[in-house]
């Protein structure tokens, strides 16, 4: 499977759990996407947010116990798309970002596939 003519774009990865991590980033590659920059706590995806170029973000949305919104904040000010990565659900999402795009966690290729892609169109 491919993301069809989005191959190529660069995403910032920010997950707590490494095995996790490891998993989504070998899927995005999968994808064709390059994995521009991965975090696992909020300070370093702080830090990286503001320093790294990327065409989207996937967070984890309770990164070490911490609520991610401070690392949203900076990727919205950006401009960049991003999308949650919950284990559990939309209402966990921050108040303020309940209308991005999440995906439950477990998921599978195809999901984060048709998640990134209809982010990437802004849709």
């Amino acid at each position: 499977m491919t993301a069809t003519g989005l191959s190529g774009r660069s995403v910032f990865l920010v997950e707590d759990e490494v095995m996790i991590r490891m998993m989504v980033a070998d899927m995005l590659e999968e994808l064709g996407y390059k994995v521009a920059a991965e975090a696992g706590d909020i300070t370093e995806a702080l830090r990286l947010a503001q320093a790294t170029e990327f065409d989207i973000a996937i967070l984890d949305v309770n990164v070490n116990g911490k609520v991610i919104s401070p690392v949203a904040d900076v990727i919205k000010a950006k401009g960049c798309p991003f999308i949650f990565a919950t284990g559990y659900g939309s209402s966990g999402l921050p108040e303020q970002y309940r209308d991005r795009p999440a995906l439950q966690k477990p998921f599978q290729l195809d999901a984060l596939a048709k998640t990134i892609e209809a982010a990437l169109r802004g849709s």
